[in-house]
This record gives structure tokens, sequence and C-alpha cells, in this order.
């Protein structure tokens, strides 16, 4: 095997293409709302920590912010999210989710939950636990420095 192959058993090629098959079927599942993985993240970001600055939602989703503003403003003009005027800073402006984005993230999260089920069908409840744990432990490793890699 030369330097540049990536055995198929590795632990990156595995998360890689397991996250892009997640992805894939998402998509897939999700086209008749006409949302992509990225918007989905988007929504899910806004619901969850509330209307944000284009720049902290770029940060949020590890987009450009360039990329973040394109997205923006196909979901804007799809009716999934307002953009209005930070109160404090007319330089900046704050997304927000609409009517439409509250109605349907009970399907789109439906959606994501049957995906997570079949990803997961034919592990034991231990097994389940078992990855969630190891996956956990993965990102705080990662997440942290090597002198606080223990306070995980």
């Amino acid at each position: 095997m030369s330097d540049c192959e990536i055995p198929r058993e590795s632990l990156g090629f595995l998360l890689q293409d397991a996250t892009r098959l997640m992805r894939r079927r998402f998509e897939l599942r999700a086209a008749d709302l006409g949302l992509t993985s990225s918007q989905w993240r988007l929504l899910v970001t806004l619901m969850k920590r509330g209307p944000q600055p284009q720049a902290r939602l770029a940060e949020f989703i590890e987009i450009e912010p360039i990329s973040l503003s394109r997205l923006v403003d196909r979901m804007q003009e799809a009716g999934w999210v307002e953009r209005r005027p930070d109160p404090t800073d007319r330089r900046v402006r704050i997304v927000h989710p609409t009517e439409r984005t509250k109605t349907a993230i009970r399907e789109v999260k439906d959606i994501a939950e049957a995906i997570y089920a079949d990803a997961l069908d034919g592990l034991s409840s231990e097994a389940r636990q078992n990855l969630i744990d190891a996956l956990r432990r993965i990102i705080c490793n990662l997440s942290q420095t090597t002198e606080t890699t223990d306070e995980c």
C-alpha cells in the first residue's frame, strides 16, 4: 500500500463515509421540503440557539461567511429565514427562523430520527450506547488541549 492510500478501515474514512451516507439519505427524504443538509444544520442551529448574526452562524455550522450569506439568501427566498437589522449595530443582520421553519421543524426532526434509527439498525442497546459514548469521547479528546483532555 502506498503512503497516500487510506485503508477503508481507518477511523477517519469510516466516520466520513457514515456522515456522507446519512447526509445523502437526509437530502433524499427531505427533498419534498426543499431542504439540503446545510440548510437543515442552519435551521437546527437557529432553533437551538435563537436568532443569530450571520457571522456567528457561519462559525457554528463551520462554513465561510460568504457561503453562509449565499445559503441564507436562498433560504430567505424560500421563506425559511428572514434577516432583521441588529438593534444595537446597524452593520449587523440577525437571521431569524420564520413561522414556516417553526412549523416544519418537527417533521424534519422526525426524518432525522428515522435516519438515525436506520443507521443503528441491528445494533444492540449496549452497542448503541457504546458507540455514542465512544463518539463523545473522540469529540471531547479532539476538542480539548493536551493539558485538559482528562476533564472530559
